[in-house]
C-alpha cells in the first residue's frame, strides 16, 4: 500500500521515511528520503518560543495552583514592541470615504484596459498589466475580469509567445499563468539556452529579465528541471548585478529584495509597499496606475489600523499579562500581521478579527505546552478541551484555569460575533474539532520533549506538523469565507489534502532548523534536527543539509499540488490555505525567529503597513 494512503487511513500507521535508524545515510541520494507531503495527518503554524535570559519564577497559589514543584525555570521572552501604540491611534472616517470614492472612480478605467483587443501584442500587454495589478496590490478589485481574461488567453498561449525572445516578457507571462493555476509548460524557457544546453551568458546583464526569470523559477514543480537550472543561473548573476553598481539604484534594491524574499513567498502587502516605491522610479510608469495603487494602499492601511485598534483593546481587556506568569509571548500586533498576510482585502474584516483572536490563543497555548506546563498539567488541559465543559476547571491548577477560560472566551467571542451570519456556528464547531486535534498533538509533543523517547521521523513530522498548527490555523482562516465557501473548504480540509500536508511538513522543518540552537540550549529535545541526527547517525551539519533539501522538495510538491487542486478546488479556498503556508516561509526563510524576536524584520514590516502611511 502506498505510504500516503496508509498514513491518511490511520494516523498511527506511519509511512516509511529515511534510512533505517543508525544505518549508513548517503547524503547524495535523496530518492529514499521524501515525499514528505505523504507524512502528516495533523495541522501547522508554529509560534514556537525560543527566548533569552533564564529567570526563576517562584510559584504562588495565585499563579500555579496545585503544582508539586515550588519553582519553575523558563526563559524570559522579549516584551511586545507595541504594548499601547494602537490603543490611541485615530482614523479619519472622512478620509477613508474620500479615498474609497476615488478608488471607485478609477476602477472602470483599469477595467477597460483589461478588455483590450485580441491581437497578440494587446494580449501580451494585458497579461503584463495583470502582473502589475498583482504587484501594486490592485488585483482584488478585478478578480472576475482577470479570471475571464486568463482563461481565454491561455488557450492561445503558443500563438501569444511565438517568436517572443524578451526574457522579461516570457518570464512574466509564465509567472502570471502559474500563479493563477494554469500549468504553463516550462519548456518555454528552452529558447533562452545556447547550443551547449546552458542559459546564454548574454542574458546575465539583463537585470529585469534576470529578476523575472528568478521569480518564475520559484513556481517550479518536481519535473520542471529547467527551472532548477534557471534558479541557479539567475541567483548567481543577480548577486553580481546587485553589488556591481551596473544597475540603477532602484533596480538594485528590487534585486536585493527578491534575493531576500522571492515574491512567491512574500507577504503580498509587504511586497506591494516595496514595489510601489520601485514602480514610481521606473521611467515608463503609468501615472494613473501609480496614483491608483497609492490611494488603494492608504485606504487599506486606514482600514487595518482601525481593526488593529479594536483588537488591541480586546487583548488588553483579557488581562492575561497580569493573570499569568510571564512565560508567554504578547504578540497581538504580530498575529494581526499574519491575518493581513492571509487576507488583506477589506471584505475579510471579520476573518482578520477572528484570526487575531485565535492567533493570540494559539500563541498562549503553544507557550503553555512548549515552555511552561508539565505533561500532567497539559494532559488535564487537553482533557478539558476534549470535554469542552467549564465544569472541568476544578481539575486544573490556577494558571491552567486562566488558560482554559481564555480558550473558552475566544471561541465564545467568535461565535457571538458571527451569530448574525447564517452557518457560522457550524463552522466554529468545525474549527473546534481541529483545535482539539491540535491540542492532542501538543500533548504528544510535550511527552517527547520531556522524555528520552525518540519517535520515528515521519511520526515526528506528523505530530510536529500539527503542533506547528497548520491545519488548525487554516481552519481558522476559513472562518472568514462566505457561508457556502466555508462549508466546502472545511470538507476539503478534513480530507487532509496533500497540499496542506506538505505545507505542514515544510513548516515543521523550517521552524526546527531556525530554533535548533535555542531548543538545545534549554534542553528541549523535540526538534527535527535533533531527532534526525539520533535516528540516522549523522552530524548536525549533515542533518541541516538534508532537511534543507527536504524543504526545497516540498516547495516543488506544493507548487505541483496547487496546479492539481486548481482543477477542482475553488481559487478562494486555495488562496487562503496557501496564504497561511506562505506565512511560515515568510517567518523562517532567512533563519530568523521573527515572531518570538519581532524587533527586526517584523517590526519593520509592521511599521510599513500599520504605522507609516504611504504618501500620495
Amino acid at each position: 500500500m502506498d505510504s500516503s494512503i496508509s498514513f491518511l487511513m490511520n494516523m498511527e500507521t506511519v509511512a516509511s521515511f529515511g534510512p533505517t535508524p543508525k544505518s549508513h545515510l548517503s547524503l547524495r541520494s535523496r530518492s529514499n528520503l521524501i515525499s514528505v507531503c505523504k507524512l502528516s495527518r495533523f495541522p501547522l503554524i508554529s509560534f514556537s518560543g525560543k527566548p533569552g535570559k533564564p529567570v526563576r519564577l517562584k510559584a504562588s497559589p495565585s499563579h500555579i495552583g496545585d503544582v508539586k514543584e515550588n519553582t519553575r525555570t523558563f526563559k524570559e521572552i522579549p516584551p511586545s514592541p507595541w504594548p499601547h501604540h494602537f490603543l490611541s491611534v485615530h482614523v479619519d472616517a472622512s478620509e477613508m470615504d474620500m479615498l474609497g470614492k476615488e478608488i471607485e472612480a478609477l476602477k472602470p478605467i483599469v477595467g477597460g484596459m483589461l478588455m483590450s483587443s485580441q491581437c497578440v501584442d494587446s494580449i501580451k500587454n494585458r497579461i503584463i498589466l495583470i502582473y502589475l495589478l498583482v504587484c501594486l496590490g490592485l488585483m482584488y478589485l478585478f478578480e472576475d475580469e482577470i479570471e475571464e481574461s486568463l482563461k481565454v488567453d491561455f488557450e492561445n498561449i503558443e500563438d501569444i509567445l511565438a517568436g517572443e525572445h524578451d526574457l522579461c516578457t516570457v518570464s512574466t507571462i509564465f509567472w502570471v499563468f502559474r500563479k493563477y493555476g494554469y500549468n504553463m509548460s516550462s519548456d518555454v524557457f528552452k529558447r533562452f539556452k545556447g547550443e551547449n544546453g546552458k542559459f546564454k551568458e548574454c542574458l546575465s546583464g539583463d537585470a529585469k529579465g534576470m529578476v523575472s526569470l528568478y521569480e518564475a523559477a520559484h513556481l517550479g514543480t518536481p519535473t520542471d528541471y529547467i527551472l532548477d537550472e534557471a534558479l541557479r543561473f539567475t541567483t548567481s548573476n543577480l548577486k553580481t548585478l546587485a553589488t556591481a553598481g551596473a544597475s540603477p539604484s532602484h533596480i538594485s534594491v528590487r534585486i536585493r529584495n527578491a534575493l531576500r524574499m522571492p515574491q512567491h513567498y512574500n507577504v503580498e502587502m509587504v511586497f506591494t509597499r516595496e514595489y510601489i516605491s520601485f514602480y514610481e522610479q521606473e521611467e515608463d510608469h503609468n501615472e494613473m496606475l501609480l496614483r491608483f495603487s497609492k490611494i488603494n494602499f492608504k485606504f487599506l492601511q486606514l482600514n487595518w489600523i482601525q481593526e488593529l485598534k479594536t483588537l488591541s483593546k480586546w487583548w488588553k481587556q483579557q488581562e492575561l499579562v497580569s493573570k499569568l506568569p510571564p512565560f508567554f509571548r504578547d504578540r497581538t500586533v504580530e498575529c494581526y500581521l499574519y491575518a493581513v498576510l492571509v487576507y488583506f482585502e477589506p471584505r475579510f474584516s471579520r476573518g482578520r478579527a477572528a484570526f487575531g483572536y485565535f492567533g493570540d490563543l494559539l500563541t498562549v497555548i503553544d507557550d503553555t505546552c512548549d515552555r511552561y506546563g508539565s505533561v500532567s498539567e497539559i494532559t488535564d488541559l487537553v482533557h478539558c478541551v476534549e470535554r469542552w465543559d467549564l465544569d472541568c476547571l476544578e481539575s486544573l491548577p490556577d494558571f491552567m484555569k486562566t488558560v482554559f477560560k481564555f480558550t473558552w472566551n475566544v471561541f465564545e467571542k467568535c461565535q457571538s460575533d458571527g451569530r448574525s451570519e447564517e452557518g457560522l456556528s457550524y463552522n466554529v464547531q468545525s474549527f473546534l474539532e481541529e483545535f482539539k486535534k491540535f491540542m492532542r498533538a501538543n500533548l504528544s509533543y510535550a511527552k517527547w520533549a520531556q522524555s528520552d523517547v525518540v519517535p520515528t521521523f515521519d511520526e515526528f513530522l506528523a505530530v510536529g506538523g500539527a503542533e506547528v498548527t497548520m491545519y488548525v490555523s487554516i481552519a481558522c482562516v476559513f472562518l472568514g469565507l462566505r457561508k457556502n465557501a466555508r462549508e466546502e473548504a472545511y470538507e476539503w480540509l478534513k480530507s487532509r489534502p496533500k497540499l496542506v500536508v506538505a505545507q505542514a511538513a515544510r513548516g515543521r522543518l523550517m521552524n526546527d532548523m531556525t530554533g535548533f540552537k535555542d531548543d538545545m540550549s534549554r534542553g528541549y529535545k523535540a526538534n527535527a534536527i535533533n531527532y534526525y541526527m539520533s535516528l540516522y547517525g549523522v552530524t548536525e551539519e549533515e542533518a541541516f543539509v538534508e532537511l534543507k533539501k527536504m524543504v526545497r522538495d516540498l516547495d516543488k510538491q506544493i507548487n505541483e499540488e496547487i496546479l492539481l487542486e486548481t482543477k477542482t478546488v475553488p481559487r478562494e479556498t486555495l488562496k487562503r490555505a496557501t496564504g497561511f503556508g506562505k506565512m511560515v516561509v515568510y517567518s523562517y526563510r532567512n533563519g530568523d525567529e521573527n515572531f518570538t524576536f519581532p524587533e527586526g524584520t517584523f517590526k519593520d514590516h509592521i511599521t510599513s503597513l500599520f504605522v507609516d502611511l504611504i504618501r500620495l
